[in-house]
């Protein structure tokens, strides 16, 4: 029994060791595996200080690439325009770059059109990269996007195109009606009617730099700087008032509702509040004015004689404060799907013969646009061919519009479509009287 005891605790005491000695290896062997050694102070790279806390705060999107053109640091902003797949650059174009500046230590420069993820249009994203040496052993890549800026550069040039072939129109037909009476002086009546026609050219011209001169002031003027309550009342007034003489021409009948009954179902997300015609929105009176008058006047110059423009006002409740709806319906041509996508843009024209004869510049809708987004408020259109339109200015009440006086929405873009959709009905079709 004792020699088995003996048997035991020696084996006890020898486990002990070799438990022991297994620790002290491992512990060995994990000092050796953190040890650096000369290859791995080569191999992993470390950015200089201080690089990726500026790295962090550039607008541009930014990679940096070691050696073997991984990715040691990019951007959330790479990954978002695709630049960074896998640990990867995934653009050729810059990857040659990258290569070619760690060659030479030269900095690169180029302008590239890059593919746009997610979507299936073609669409291309307009890229600057510009690469440049990181130390002795990495490659800063910088990528800028520039889709924007083309974009408004090509809506300046395409703006500049139309404001010179706008005024080139009435001021060569002027130059050539000058001529025309000229010729004419012997004879009263041709003078008469060149000189009419001179006169009409002349106010053409008139409303072009005008509605230039206004759009101008809507784009770069704060309106909610001498802002104030305007009566939503007083506005439709003004806009029946400026366009009663064309309406009284083409006996047009101009029919005014402001107020609804408390309760009325509205549709869209919403229902009528109140039944007071006392409505007031919050800001510049004239420019306001500006663009409910070129939504009736549109209206009038559009609709068939004989029929009837509607103008009607209600508030709205919404989840971010009351609003006040201003809809203008027409009993006119209507307009198309493909038409309602630029309606808004400045120049077009749904009808451009029809436009002409009636003065139009083109520009009033813009004009429109620009004052409801100025005011923190919008702008739609329904409308169907053979039916008529109706345009609906949609802004925030007095006091809502207070609260966010200086939260404008970005003025530069051009209108997108506007939803096929009204809460108003339209008129019924034009019904032409004898």
């Amino acid at each position: 029994m004792d020699v088995n005891a003996a048997v035991a605790a020696a084996a006890a005491i020898a486990g002990v060791l070799t438990g022991v000695i297994a620790m002290l290896a491992f512990r060995w062997s994990e000092r050796d595996q953190k040890r650096p050694t000369r290859t791995s102070l080569h191999t992993d790279p470390v950015l200089p200080p201080g690089v990726d806390t500026v790295l962090s705060v550039l607008r541009s999107s930014a990679v940096v690439l070691d050696e073997a053109d991984a990715v040691v640091k990019a951007s959330s902003a790479a990954y978002a325009l695709g630049l960074v797949r896998g640990g990867k650059l995934s653009v050729d174009p810059m990857l040659t770059m990258a290569r070619d500046t760690r060659r030479d230590g030269e900095i690169r420069q180029v302008e590239l059109d890059l593919p746009r993820r997610g979507t299936g249009r073609g669409e291309a994203l307009a890229v600057s990269a510009r690469v440049a040496p990181l130390g002795s052993r990495l490659v800063l890549l910088l990528v800028e996007d520039l889709t924007e800026a083309r974009r408004i550069e090509a809506v300046r040039r395409d703006f500049v195109a139309n404001v010179s072939h706008e005024l080139k129109t009435p001021v060569g037909a002027l130059s050539l009606l000058s001529e025309a009476v000229m010729d004419a002086s012997d004879d009263p009546e041709a003078v008469e009617r060149f000189a009419g026609r001179m006169q009409i050219e002349a106010t053409r011209l008139t409303n072009l730099v005008q509605e230039l001169i206004d759009l101008s002031r809507v784009q770069n003027d704060d309106p909610l700087e001498d802002a104030e309550p305007v009566r939503v009342d007083e506005l439709v007034a003004e806009a029946i008032d400026r366009c009663r003489h064309q309406a009284g021409t083409k006996q047009i009948t101009m029919a005014a509702s402001v107020g609804a009954p408390e309760g009325l179902d509205q549709g869209g997300g919403g229902r009528r509040a109140g039944g007071t015609a006392d409505l007031h929105v919050w800001g510049n009176r004239g420019q306001l004015a500006a663009a409910l008058g070129n939504l009736v006047e549109n209206a009038v110059n559009y609709s068939p004689a004989r029929t009837r423009v509607g103008i009607a006002a209600r508030r709205v409740t919404a989840p971010g404060g009351d609003h006040i709806e201003v809809a203008v319906t027409d009993q006119g041509i209507g307009i198309s799907e493909k038409d309602k996508e630029r309606v808004f843009e400045r120049f077009y024209r749904v009808d451009p013969a029809r436009s002409r004869a009636t003065g139009g510049t083109g520009l009033g809708l813009a004009i429109v646009k620009h004052v409801a987004a100025s005011h923190g408020g919008e702008v739609t259109v329904w409308s169907s061919e053979g039916q008529g339109s109706t345009f609906t200015l949609r802004l925030p009440e007095a006091g809502a519009a207070r609260d966010r006086a200086h939260q404008h929405p970005d003025l530069d873009d051009e209108a997108e479509g506007s939803p096929d959709t009204s809460p108003y009905e339209p008129l019924p079709a034009p019904e032409v009287l004898p």
